[in-house]
């Protein structure tokens, strides 16, 4: 790879000079990945992995514990998540290791596809690696009446969500991934309002993570009027 990261469409997306006094850099096909944090006067810091995307898009994977399941987060989420006192600055809170000192996003190159991005919006509701993007969605048992989070990063899990949803006798205990049940507590509502849309953190459902329909979220085998709809307007 020549003189930096590239982008699909092969021109540079970060020269080295650009990350050369950034720390623990990982360079991928169209993005780059580094090491962030995020500071909190109670908790301490967060540490987690930060990947910038060509596209604009960053996405963090949360390593603040061994046992954090947070998965891929927004900087906003993250910033939340590692309990920051001043939330709603991402850009200032969140940040990099430059030349051995904390440095905020803000005050790097690492914003410049973001920022593009930002400028540029055009509706897309596509993620980093070209598919549909999906944002959480909420499923209420039918025993104790408490809404469960589902992350729709898969075609597995789509349709997992999508089985859930159908059936009006889904419990807590139907679920594969996170062994829960109904004693467990319900997600606070202020947590519920982060649903992963890869712009806003609180967004209520835009064209950047609600698809209307695509492989990963349809099933041919499946005859419910939505599946039958998108089946057929995708023959026509």
């Amino acid at each position: 790879m020549a003189n930096g990261v590239e982008s699909e469409r092969g021109m540079a997306m970060f020269s080295d000079d650009e990350v050369s006094e950034i720390s623990e850099v990982k360079r991928g096909g169209d993005y780059i990945e580094v090491t962030c944090g995020c500071t909190s006067h109670r908790y301490g810091d967060a540490v987690g992995r930060l990947r910038v995307f060509v596209n604009g898009d960053l996405e963090i994977t949360c390593e603040c514990t061994p046992g954090c399941n947070e998965g891929k987060l927004t900087p906003a989420a993250f910033e939340k998540h590692s309990g920051r006192e001043t939330a709603r600055k991402w850009k200032n809170n969140v940040w990099v290791i430059v030349n051995g000192e904390k440095v905020a996003l803000s005050k790097t190159v690492l914003l410049k596809y973001y920022n593009q991005a930002s400028k540029s919006a055009n509706g897309s509701h596509r993620s980093q690696n070209g598919r549909a993007s999906h944002r959480d969605e909420f499923v209420r048992c039918s025993k104790c009446n408490k809404e469960r989070r589902f992350r729709l990063r898969t075609k597995e899990e789509c349709r997992i969500h999508h089985d859930a949803l159908a059936d009006e006798n889904w419990k807590c205990s139907n679920s594969p991934y996170d062994k829960i049940t109904c004693d467990d507590e319900e997600e606070r509502a202020s947590r519920r309002v982060y649903r992963g849309c890869t712009r806003a953190p609180t967004c209520k459902g835009c064209t950047s993570c609600v698809c209307f329909g695509c492989e990963i979220c349809r099933f041919s085998d499946c005859s419910c009027q939505t599946c039958v709809d998108f089946t057929r307007n995708a023959k026509a």
